[in-house]
């Protein structure tokens, strides 16, 4: 008689198998990094060497400053978008024309990165921010700030408020509200916020390409010139490099923030 495989095992073995599946490109790009000569129509690189990982780990790579530079980018629109949105999302979420105000903050999603970055470029060189780190980190702000707002606009509700209300009545004052009661609420949601927003900076390329006139070298920008290039080993060691992040915010969101909601 055939035994039946337990719930939890399947499930078990079905949440190894999609994390196999979700890391093998990042094994593939991994692995692709450390080849060294890969002729038509070999399978695999004929040679393998740590040259190129090494070089990054000594600081010889200029992917060593694009990382160092894309982590200071994405993690400074982060924190200042997180910020930012929070306290915008509250006034848009207790408007009385709080539909209007959502509807155009989708307004600059309705294009693609490309079209908003050129109908937005006559105004940066007006500015004197085209081609400037200022002008990038301007550019990515403008793109987050909505996302933002339309993500934290949700957590006012109803509960939130009745909150905040019974804090005022029993003698809080804005501060106190703030912070004992507003921020352990809102611990989970500005964590979880504050890695999606940088998740958009980190991978964003359009804006950051035709602001910046190529000069901003974040990893995203790095990939697509060494592929021009046709410099296949450092485009995968940049791949990988930018996959690195968003793997450990994954874990970190699951770990320690979608974990206690539980």
């Amino acid at each position: 008689m055939m035994k039946t495989i337990p719930e939890h095992v399947r499930n078990s073995w079905r949440r190894r198998l999609l994390a196999g599946l979700l890391a093998s490109p990042l094994l593939w790009l991994a692995l692709l990094s450390a080849g060294r000569q890969w002729p038509y129509p070999a399978l695999l690189p004929l040679e393998w060497t740590p040259e190129h990982w090494s070089r990054l780990l000594t600081g010889r790579s200029d992917l060593a400053f694009s990382l160092f530079f894309s982590l200071g980018l994405s993690g400074g629109v982060a924190v200042l978008i997180t910020a930012l949105s929070f306290g915008v999302s509250r006034a848009v979420a207790y408007h009385r024309r709080r539909r209007y105000w959502l509807l155009a903050a989708y307004l600059p999603y309705v294009f693609s990165p490309v079209i908003l970055a050129a109908c937005l470029q006559y105004f940066f060189l007006r500015a004197n921010l085209a081609g400037a780190v200022a002008g990038v980190f301007v550019a990515q702000v403008l793109i987050t700030m909505p996302y933002g707002v339309i993500f934290f606009t949700n957590f006012w509700n109803g509960h939130i408020r009745s909150l905040e209300q019974l804090a005022y009545t029993l003698g809080s004052s804005r501060w106190q509200a703030t912070l004992y009661v507003l921020w352990p609420a809102a611990r989970g949601t500005l964590l979880t916020g504050f890695f999606q927003i940088f998740l958009i900076s980190w991978f964003e390329y359009g804006l950051t390409q035709l602001i910046g006139l190529g000069k901003a070298p974040t990893l995203t920008i790095k990939v697509f010139q060494y592929v021009q290039e046709a410099n296949l080993f450092y485009a995968a060691l940049a791949g990988t490099l930018l996959a690195l992040p968003p793997v450990v915010l994954l874990w970190i969101n699951k770990r320690f923030v979608f974990s206690r909601m539980l």
